[in-house]
């Protein structure tokens, strides 16, 4: 008879039955001292011991497996990400009591999961903190609220935990939202997208830095909707990852991934806006676009700082630089950052803006997506040296969507042949942005060096000068050439 009770999560029903927020400690005691949660909280110390192989197997695999003592009580739990479980795209996660902290892994089905990592499992950092916890019934609503004060530990090596879980049991998920906005009147609250589990990994590493992109697991099974949502959240993922690192440094790097992370997920919504039938949708549409644009100055300092030709004017866009870092810092930290995070994760897990292009196979979707885009770089871009800035521009934007969407749908494209195709078309897709972002640059650079009042500094008329853009127009045309002649993938 098996110890385990098991907890699942099916795909069509990802409607985010947990909502994690960031505080900070003195967020965290104003939190209890005012406690919305209409009760005194149970307050348990909890620690917890992670195990992996020496080479970390478990992680790889997208795995995770944890003994928790909290009081006299032991438990194991092992979860599994939503492409680690047996080939599902469901999350799954089993819990059995120990006796001690030594795993047990006398389940067939753990002991498949696990594969031979069993016999050279060892802890691997731990989790000690302080749950205070609540039960808040609202509307037919219950919500298992934890807050939880503690710290990371991995050898000699210690990180602060400072973050409230919101887990819905009964009712609306819906509530879980409501309270994440009534405990961020109280304290600012962050969108929370890490495990403990991955903390504790990213503690036993050099200090994390930037994050790029990564591909999402998709089926052809799965409906567009579901691909929508899972590409969505990973795009808010990457954004809050890279605004975390923002927050230890002005890593221009890190900047770069949270804009690219934004942009990603503003030409998702295009790409699938034929999803939607909701009025929330331009709301959101509206306010990434702003969010984005609080980022844009400072990549565009960053930008020409690269390309500076005279200590004068490196030196004076580095001030310049400095005060566009701390207009970004207010930007991320203002209540709006916080409520569009907050909104954007209910919206995309919640999913009451589906239509009946729900129903096209994700695979007929994606095609659509790509023959659209297709068109309108090859007709766009059919004469880039005589066109005005402002074409080349909507050349860039199309072919930036189309990009996109190619690395989106990816995984629908895993043949030999597919893959092959995938990475040439990508690769022509590369070099033809590389000639248009460059163009672009040069493009705005006047207007601001203008705004910057460096339009006289020496070396600023370096930064837009006709004989770079000459060269730019010719090895753009040339790189158009190779994006039309490149075989389409999908095709």
């Amino acid at each position: 008879m098996t110890h385990y009770a098991k907890r699942r999560c099916a795909e069509d029903t990802m409607q985010e039955t947990e909502l994690k927020l960031e505080l900070s400690r003195s967020g965290a005691g104003s939190l209890l001292k005012k406690n919305p949660f209409g009760a005194s909280p149970t307050i348990l110390q909890q620690r917890s011991i992670y195990f992996d192989t020496p080479g970390r197997d478990l992680s790889k695999r997208g795995l995770s497996l944890r003994i928790r003592k909290s009081g006299n009580e032991r438990i194991q739990t092992v979860k599994a990400s939503n492409d680690a479980a047996a080939g599902s795209f469901a999350r799954e996660e089993w819990e059995r009591p120990v006796a001690d902290d030594i795993p047990v892994l006398d389940d067939p089905q753990i002991r498949g999961l696990l594969a031979e990592a069993g016999p050279r499992l060892a802890p691997l950092f731990e989790v000690h903190v302080k749950r205070h916890r609540w039960n808040v019934t609202d509307s037919g609503a219950t919500v298992e609220v934890a807050l939880d004060l503690g710290k990371v530990v991995a050898a000699d090596r210690e990180a602060p935990v400072c973050e409230i879980e919101l887990e819905k049991k009964v009712g609306s998920p819906k509530a879980l939202f409501a309270l994440a906005r009534k405990v961020d009147l109280i304290t600012p609250a962050h969108l929370g997208v890490l495990s403990k589990a991955e903390r504790g990994y990213r503690l036993l590493d050099s200090a994390p830095g930037a994050v790029k992109s990564a591909a999402t697991p998709l089926s052809s099974e799965m409906s567009a909707a579901t691909a929508f949502a899972r590409i969505a959240a990973a795009c808010l993922r990457q954004f809050r990852l890279n605004e975390t690192a923002l927050g230890w440094s002005h890593d221009a790097e890190a900047l770069h991934q949270a804009r690219v992370s934004l942009r990603r997920l503003r030409s998702l919504f295009s790409i699938c806006k034929s999803l939607f039938d909701d009025s929330r949708f331009d709301h959101l549409r509206e306010e990434f676009k702003w969010l984005t644009s609080e980022l844009g100055d400072a990549r565009n300092i960053d930008v020409m700082i690269d390309r500076a030709s005279s200590e004068a004017l490196s030196s004076r866009l580095q001030d310049a630089r400095d005060d566009a870092y701390v207009a970004v810092e207010a930007s991320l930290s203002s209540v709006r950052a916080r409520s569009l995070m907050i909104d954007a994760i209910e919206w995309i897990s919640i999913r009451d803006w589906r239509t009946q292009s729900d129903e096209q196979s994700l695979s007929d979707f994606a095609s659509s997506v790509f023959d659209k885009f297709w068109k309108k770089v090859a007709k766009g871009g059919n004469n880039l040296i005589d066109a005005d800035d402002e074409t080349r521009h909507k050349v860039r934007i199309a072919a930036k969507k189309l990009r996109y969407a190619a690395e989106f749908f990816e995984p629908l494209y895993n043949s030999k042949a597919e893959v092959k195709r995938h990475r040439r078309f990508i690769e022509a897709m590369k070099s033809l942005q590389d000639q248009l972002g460059s163009l672009n640059d040069i493009a705005t650079a006047p207007d601001l060096l203008a705004a910057l009042e460096l339009s006289d500094v020496a070396g600023a008329k370096d930064l837009f000068s006709a004989e770079e853009k000459s060269k730019l127009l010719k090895d753009a045309a040339e790189a158009h050439d190779t994006f039309v002649n490149t075989r389409r993938f999908w095709r």
